[in-house]
């Protein structure tokens, strides 16, 4: 059994190093082109292949988006899952180490964020159905932290789900406009996030918890 578990493993590895190179230059594309103004000529001039290896990998260049924004929204559902069961019970302190990492990805992942902020639109049913039930479920990992901060009376806000929202159209909006080359480091923008994310809730402590690994703590 050891041989065909090696040769699956190192088929899984070549295939993975087959798509990566595509899937970067989709990211590229997608970022400067738009979803529809990018050819799969385009995808494949970039990546250095031919459109008929793209093929190889992805039926078509709406498979890639969707492989683009799965990927993109599983690895940060992952960071922000993380920094939640790391920070206690605190409902601010939850909310804070959220949205530090939630800021942190949308700074270090700006062009595939960008990609799922703005083409949902050009996905067809099926991959927009997937990915809208992963949004979801990222959307009630802030929104159950926000609920439980007002039922414990940490937060005020008269309106949770709109706060929640507010909140992660931030991290939306940072992606847009943030870049590395400016004054401020993405832990110093993450911090900064998670005072304006405990103002949108009506945080009513003194001061913001500190958050593991933010500026504020090092």
């Amino acid at each position: 059994m050891a041989g065909p578990t090696r040769d699956a493993a190192r088929s899984e590895s070549r295939q993975r190093r087959g798509k990566e190179p595509v899937l970067a230059s989709a990211i590229r594309n997608f970022t400067e082109r738009g979803f529809h103004g990018t050819s799969m000529r385009d995808i494949a001039g970039d990546a250095g292949v031919t459109v008929a290896s793209i093929y190889h990998h992805f039926a078509s260049k709406q498979d890639m988006l969707q492989a683009i924004m799965v990927q993109t929204l599983s690895d940060v559902l992952s960071s922000t899952r993380t920094a939640l069961m790391g920070a206690g019970t605190d409902p601010a302190a939850q909310l804070g180490a959220l949205v530090h990492a939630w800021i942190l990805f949308h700074t270090d992942r700006q062009a595939e964020a960008l990609i799922g902020a703005s083409e949902l639109r050009s996905l067809d049913g099926p991959g927009r159905k997937l990915i809208v039930t992963l949004r979801d479920e990222q959307e009630r990992m802030f929104q159950d932290v926000v609920d439980r901060g007002i039922s414990e009376g940490a937060f005020t806000t008269n309106h949770p789900r709109e706060a929640a929202r507010a909140v992660i159209n931030m991290g939306y909006a940072v992606a847009s406009w943030y870049r590395s080359s400016g004054d401020v480091s993405p832990g110093e923008m993450a911090d900064r996030y998670v005072e304006l994310a405990l103002g949108t809730v009506g945080f009513t402590g003194a001061s913001a918890p500190a958050v593991p690994g933010g500026a504020a703590e090092s």
